[in-house]
């Protein structure tokens, strides 16, 4: 049975493959089916597609919200439940919809993430760097950046930020019942959606691991894998992405991806 999905899901990417008109073009329907495609299938990560723009006005959100803050962005028809690693639902999906936004349904089995703005976010991975901190995939829009990392309960979520003495409000979490625009998408802010830390990759400081990497691998809440992909434990990262985030300009009062 796995080998006849496999051929069916190989076969499916070979038609659409010969649709596309550049193989390094971002956002294009064939990207965005590959990129659905691998999510569900490779790296078992739920996905669905966004609402995506209107088709009369390509600034506004397709959804009934004139004032929609993440216009696009975000899950509409069908809502966040249907999220699914069926290559052939998300086949069908992106057949009827093929500039649909990719989103990933978080928590679970799927990752997590948090998420800061772009500027807090690149000094953040320089400290994490520095200390030898091994990272899972990072995703990127020109506004704001997303880490991903390991499934969180909201319970665990709230302890942990409960010993902090701040959270700033530019800070934001993406746990059981969230979601996360997916490359190539089209960001809600404009520009595209891309991976600043492709899945599977590792940066040069971060190899070999550290002590302070292999200490931390022996902590009580050590990483894990969700899906095929290895992901740090929330605790990891928290500390450098508050006070990264701390000093962000806006306050973070507007959810802007």
């Amino acid at each position: 049975m796995r080998e006849i999905l496999g051929r069916r899901l190989q076969r499916l990417r070979d038609r659409f493959q010969s649709l596309r008109p550049d193989p390094e073009q971002s956002g294009s329907p064939s990207a965005l089916l590959d990129a659905a495609l691998v999510c569900a299938t490779t790296w078992q990560w739920p996905v669905l597609p966004g609402v995506g723009r209107s088709g009369t006005d390509g600034k506004r959100c397709a959804c009934p919200d004139p004032d929609c803050a993440v216009p696009g962005a975000h899950p509409f028809d069908p809502g966040l439940l249907a999220a699914t690693t069926d290559p052939r639902m998300v086949a069908w999906w992106w057949t009827n919809r093929p500039a649909a936004p990719v989103l990933m349904a978080t928590g679970g089995t799927a990752p997590c993430a948090v998420s800061l703005p772009a500027g807090a976010a690149a000094r953040a991975l320089v400290r994490l760097d520095a200390q030898g901190m091994r990272l899972g995939p990072v995703v990127a829009t020109p506004t704001r950046w997303a880490l991903l990392v390991a499934p969180y309960s909201l319970e665990r979520l709230g302890e942990l930020l409960y010993t902090k003495d701040h959270v700033p409000s530019s800070l934001r979490f993406h746990g059981e019942g969230g979601y996360l625009l997916l490359p190539p998408s089209a960001a809600s802010s404009g520009g595209q959606v891309r991976w600043e830390r492709e899945p599977g990759a590792q940066s040069a400081a971060q190899r070999p691991r550290t002590r302070s990497a292999q200490a931390q691998a022996q902590l009580p809440n050590a990483p894990v894998r969700a899906g095929n992909l290895w992901l740090p434990d929330i605790e990891a990262v928290v500390d450098a992405l508050v006070e990264a985030s701390s000093g962000a300009s806006g306050g973070g009062s507007r959810l802007a991806y």
